[in-house]
């Protein structure tokens, strides 16, 4: 299972003590998801082998409009590991789940935000993953709290009769924000999810990175056609 973090400077904590937290509560990886205007600087060979963690690259792409969305998304695609979009924003929302290049649609519900079955259907459709986003139900209280589970349980609701991907985050900005994927079970199934779909939703982030790394080794020429091993044919790839 990962956790998809913030680091400095767009979190508190940098990359390593993200990954040292997550190490020590159990996590397999972390995604780095700082937004585009605020990467992180690391070593992530060097910081997996020191915590014996995966540390994934991620970008998560915040932008105004759909225009601007998508040449970030383009930009990022060839070297990032996973792409995320910033949601809230209506317009931002619809245009994530329809581009297959989008991983993840991150906190669809956050400011003025919005999600129905028509995103829920696209978001199938292209491989978009939803994310729910259990951070302010851990950070939040009072009426901010209350409106953050009610939102999430129709998230859940529309995602679920579309049978959309998804995934799971706490979405932490410091390494003590990270909370172990039992605590984060536990919380999910106080507020109306299924343990099975928490654990599903943590372990999506691995499955994300180890696709896409696929996707992006120099043994693929284009989906489905890959080079061949020295096994193969002379022709050199095998479809």
């Amino acid at each position: 299972m990962y956790e998809a973090v913030y680091a400095h400077p767009d979190g508190d904590s940098t990359v390593a003590r993200h990954a040292l937290t997550a190490a020590d509560s159990d996590y397999d990886g972390v995604v780095v998801r700082n937004h585009g205007d605020e990467p992180a600087e690391y070593d992530a060979d060097a910081i997996a082998d020191e915590y014996g963690v995966d540390v994934a690259a991620g970008v998560e792409v915040r932008a105004d409009d759909p225009s601007r969305a998508s040449g970030f998304v383009g930009n990022y695609r060839s070297d990032r590991t996973v792409v995320v979009v910033h949601g809230g924003d209506r317009r931002i929302n619809r245009f994530a789940v329809e581009q297959p290049t989008v991983d993840v649609l991150a906190h669809p519900m956050r400011e003025d935000g919005d999600f129905n079955h028509v995103l829920a259907n696209a978001a199938a459709d292209n491989g978009v993953r939803v994310e729910f986003d259990f951070g302010p139900v851990l950070r939040a209280s009072g009426g901010s709290r209350v409106r953050a589970i009610k939102e999430l349980r129709k998230l859940r609701e529309l995602v679920a009769d579309a049978d959309a991907p998804f995934v799971v985050s706490a979405s932490p900005n410091t390494h003590l924000q990270i909370r172990a994927p039992r605590d984060i079970i536990a919380v999910g199934e106080t507020i109306g999810f299924d343990a099975d779909v928490v654990r599903e939703g943590l372990a999506e982030w691995g499955r994300v990175v180890e696709r896409n790394r696929e996707r992006q080794s120099d043994a693929v020429i284009e989906p489905g056609v890959r080079l061949a091993d020295d096994a193969d044919d002379a022709d050199g790839a095998e479809q």
